[in-house]
């Protein structure tokens, strides 16, 4: 690497500057500047040296705080058609530091990009840039890891590059760089995805974007069934009227990224469409699997299952005023929009039940009933298994019934004992039947309500005080409102897949996405998987052939902690709903350390040094325990009830890995040169769920990485029983041992002391 030194300045500057398709912006250690400290003053005659002047140059001298770049906004176009993507960049920075700025700027290109146009303009005019091989941009960076004691690119091992030669940036001023690059996607397992390299996050020294944005606009020549992505909440927006294409976007004020941005979409393989995705973190351990199932977008109304809909609706005195006004509006909501084949009835309750008709009514009837509700008010009681036991009378066998549930309060007239009612209901369900409950306010029963839905195939939903009871209503209903398969079954022709998620199969609903995770042990090269499921009360399979669930080490990493959240919170809930035991609470530890997932049973409190041992967690769990995860359990009414069944709710039904909850600290050494920080993280704390820590924390692919006196632990490290293998950080060992197993790379660019378990090795990366 050379870099532009201009000797006629007062002062010798020289500056690398290094992004990825976003490195500069989140790995702002490695956008570096080279000043030599001042020359002390001679010293007097007398022998008495003065202090040698102030100088912020860390080891190797090196600034390692940027903190005058200011990212002003970084935007990302991304145009796709027929598995062409076109990525267009444009970002602007700005020099708040006291010097000029100037340059050679690297921009690594993402894995597997086969680049064939490449065009880059700064403030308008065109720059020259060339295309480095992955081996001549390998030795760039191999060049400044050495030279500048900054392991934070050797996650760019393997990829190849782009090169071109900065300009200057005066201080205060603003420059605008335009980049635009193509690439083909490859379909795997006819899933197609597109990623946008943002990590690097680990040596991200707290700096956030102010305006971030990434929009994807897809276009092909066949119908696309499946969009997910595992990193961003995206929105989508698909025209009916073109199956071909669709839009997303993600976009974010004061942003700092801590993943790549990664979107996948398949294109239509049957009525019914399946995906599958696997991961395996080593050939001698059990791989995890991911299943999309994205039935048709619409259907013909002659297609859809007809359903019976019963509206469960709380009339009493505590709904009064602007509760009651919205109940009525999501009855009404949910009345007009029922199919021509549906069939109603409307239930309201306080003291008594009152029913709309003694028997369900067509479609055409609707009109009359939504009359007939916003005609009630809101009086007395709650009886809360009369109305129920009322639903569930009316329930013909013969058809899909759905029971919508809104309730505001606890059961206060005839039976109000939770087990007897949730006894009662149980009594008198058919298997037909899909409860869905709205809690309303912090005054419910959440182990009643959670206890109902999850019993009877349903989902649940809490409604806060700023929130609209219509809306969450509405919301959930347009997705349920056209059954196209029930009763689902999965058959995986003899594969073992255990612990999946969702545990029992909802219902198929035209245009909802079903998104199933769970574990697999063996291999099955030639895989075929049966969907089965009822239609019209006839029994349909779709079959899909040619999938793989593969021995080998890789996949998506994601998958795993997708897993673990889910896996987490099904614990969680269990031991809510049917108390605590030792192997559920131990169960729930070593996960949340193992993945990095926080819980109300998991202590960083405890002793640093204990964190990665079995005695440790075994503190953690009984400090949480005995206090304030058992005080939150046995609470299941009031505010902090209802934010923790919202929270494990949450955790059951991701749709995504949690996020790794973390926002950026300088507590922590460890990272970085001279011991700079280099993502120095801390927990979040959010109420009813998370509890405080201290240690730094980290995800690195489906690693968690913790902090521990300066060094980056491997949760899969066990210091009980695990030696080991140490090589000297920034060694030709070093670097041989890099071209050995290149997938330590990412774990070692988290700094100069390093331990990560691979293939049930510990290798430790340790200081000179």
């Amino acid at each position: 690497m050379q870099f532009l030194q201009h000797p006629n300045r007062s002062r010798n500057l020289m500056f690398l500057f290094i992004v990825s398709a976003i490195f500069f912006i989140i790995a702002p250690a490695a956008a570096q500047i080279v000043v030599p400290c001042p020359l002390p003053p001679p010293c007097p005659a007398d022998g008495t040296c003065p202090p040698p002047p102030p100088c912020t140059i860390t080891t190797g001298g090196v600034f390692t705080d940027p903190s005058w770049l200011k990212i002003d906004y970084h935007r990302v176009q991304v145009e796709i058609n027929s598995q062409i993507a076109t990525t267009n960049i444009d970002m602007q920075f700005t020099n708040e530091g006291q010097a000029l700025a100037e340059g050679t700027f690297v921009f690594p290109l993402p894995e597997g990009a086969t680049v064939d146009q490449l065009t880059m303009f700064v403030d308008g005019q065109a720059i020259e840039a060339r295309i480095l091989p992955a081996e001549e941009a390998r030795g760039i960076y191999d060049e400044i890891v050495r030279q500048y004691r900054d392991p934070a690119l050797l996650e760019y091992i393997g990829s190849s590059a782009i090169q071109a030669n900065v300009f200057p940036i005066p201080p205060g001023d603003s420059r605008r760089i335009q980049i635009s690059y193509a690439q083909v996607l490859e379909a795997d397992n006819g899933l197609i995805q597109y990623i946008y390299p943002m990590t690097s996050s680990r040596a991200m020294s707290g700096r956030s974007i102010e305006q971030f944005s990434i929009s994807v606009n897809v276009n092909g020549n066949d119908p696309i069934s499946t969009i997910y992505s595992p990193s961003h909440n995206i929105a989508i927006s698909r025209d009916s009227g073109n199956p071909n294409g669709f839009r997303t976007g993600f976009e974010s004020s004061f942003f700092a990224p801590n993943g790549d941005f990664s979107l996948f979409y398949a294109l239509a393989n049957d009525e019914i469409s399946l995906n599958l995705l696997s991961y395996r973190e080593s050939a001698n351990e059990d791989g995890f699997f991911l299943l999309l199932v994205q039935p048709p977008l619409t259907v013909d109304a002659a297609r859809i299952t007809p359903k019976d809909v019963i509206l469960v609706v709380d009339q009493s005195g505590s709904m009064q005023g602007p509760k009651w006004e919205q109940a009525q509006a999501a009855a009404s909501y949910v009345l007009d929009n029922l199919n021509p084949s549906d069939r109603f009835n409307v239930v309201v309750f306080s003291t008594g039940a009152r029913i709309y008709s003694n028997q369900l009514e067509s479609a055409e009837i609707a009109p009359q009933a939504i009359d007939w509700v916003n005609n009630l008010e809101a009086e007395g009681g709650t009886d809360i298994n009369l109305a129920l036991q009322n639903a569930l009378d009316m329930a013909d066998r013969e058809r899909p019934t759905t029971i919508m549930f809104l309730t505001d309060g606890l059961a206060t007239e005839g039976t109000i004992e939770t087990d007897a009612i949730l006894a009662n209901v149980a009594a008198s369900a058919p298997s037909n039947v899909r409860i869905f409950t709205f809690g309303i306010g912090d005054d419910v029963d959440t182990f009643l309500l959670d206890s109902i839905h999850q019993q009877f195939r349903g989902a649940g939903s809490y409604v806060r005080t700023n929130e609209r009871i219509e809306e969450e209503v509405a919301s959930l209903y347009n997705k349920i409102s056209a059954p196209v398969l029930t009763d689902t079954v999965l058959d995986f022709d003899g594969a073992t897949v255990e612990l999946m998620y969702p545990a029992q199969l909802p219902d198929l609903f035209a245009g909802e996405q079903l998104t199933l995770v769970g574990r697999y042990r063996g291999t099955v090269e030639n895989l075929q998987i049966t969907l089965s499921g009822t239609v019209n009360n006839e029994v349909q399979s779709f079959i899909y052939n040619g999938l793989s669930l593969p021995e080998r080490a890789g996949g998506e990493p994601f998958i795993a902690r997708l897993w673990a959240t889910r896996r987490i919170g099904d614990l969680l809930n269990s031991i809510r709903l049917n108390g605590e035991n030792p192997e559920l609470v131990d169960s729930v530890v070593d996960l949340s350390v193992r993945y990095g997932i926080i819980t109300p049973y998991t202590s960083f409190l405890i002793e640093e040094n204990d964190i990665l041992t079995q005695q440790g967690r075994d503190a953690a769990a009984q400090n949480f325990a005995s206090g304030e995860a058992r005080a939150l359990n046995e609470a299941f009414t009031g505010s902090a009830a209802v934010d923790n069944a919202d929270n494990i709710a949450g955790l059951n039904n991701a749709q995504a890995p949690a996020p790794q909850m973390i926002v950026p600290t300088q507590t922590a050494q460890g990272g970085g040169v001279g011991g700079a920080p280099s993502n120095t993280v801390e927990t979040e704390t959010t109420p009813g769920l998370i509890a405080p820590v201290q240690n730094a924390i980290t995800n690195v692919g489906a690693k968690t990485f913790i902090n521990v006196e300066g060094v980056w632990n491997d949760t899969a490290f066990e210091p009980d029983t695990m030696e080991t293998e140490q090589v000297v950080f920034l060694s030709d060992e070093y670097f041989a041992l890099l071209d050995a197993h290149p997938e330590l790379a990412e774990y070692f660019a988290l700094g100069d002391r390093v331990i990560v378990v691979i293939e049930d090795v510990a290798y430790e990366v340790v200081a000179e």
